[in-house]
């Protein structure tokens, strides 16, 4: 599964995408907001990362710009992820990328592929302390839960405070019946 939005390229990771997956991931800073990746990262674990398999109804993607080098600079990744049933958005940006919009240009795209995957709601946390993530997915429309619990990180080597945000989505955008254009109804690509 491939996703394009207007300025990133959303793909499956590759075994050649290790080393800009480890580049990117292997920083405290990035690190240190993540509950799943391990501490500290190795190649093995970047390229146990990059050859994941795919879930079709919760797929991941390697986030790349498409004019970097080897057809795609790795910005970060992102997922959805089925946890106790419910669908859940998880993503990282590598530092360098920071501040740039990425990670809700990823999401926005990812969100609009859930719902056409007949996800109704999405489920999202971050730690307490991470600002710049509360602010994206308050952009995407997340609200929170009022849920707030321990998770383990293993940078930190603590558990840390998390907040649960939640967003409704609504039915997939059904494609008209192609008509040839007599209607004047616009055209959506199915």
């Amino acid at each position: 599964m491939f996703i394009r939005s207007e300025r990133l390229f959303l793909r499956p990771g590759w075994p050649e995408d290790s080393c800009d997956i480890l580049e990117a991931i292997d920083d405290m800073a990035v690190a240190r907001n993540l509950a799943q990746a391990p501490w500290p990262y190795a190649a093995a674990d970047a390229r146990a990362f990059a050859g994941r398999a795919q879930d079709q109804r919760y797929p991941h993607f390697i986030i790349t710009r498409p004019h970097g080098p080897h057809g795609g600079d790795v910005v970060g990744s992102i997922a959805l992820a089925d946890v106790a049933g419910e669908a859940m958005l998880g993503y990282w940006i590598a530092q360098r990328a920071w501040g740039q919009g990425y990670a809700t240009e990823a999401a926005r795209a990812v969100l609009d592929l859930a719902r056409m995957l007949g996800h109704t709601r999405v489920v999202a946390a971050h730690f307490i302390d991470n600002a710049a993530s509360a602010r994206v997915l308050e952009k995407l429309g997340f609200a929170p839960t009022g849920e707030v619990s321990m998770a383990y990180c293993p940078a930190r080597g603590a558990s840390v405070a998390t907040v649960t945000r939640a967003i409704k989505l609504g039915a997939p955008a059904m494609a008209a019946p192609d008509d040839g254009g007599a209607s004047g109804a616009p055209r959506r690509a199915a």
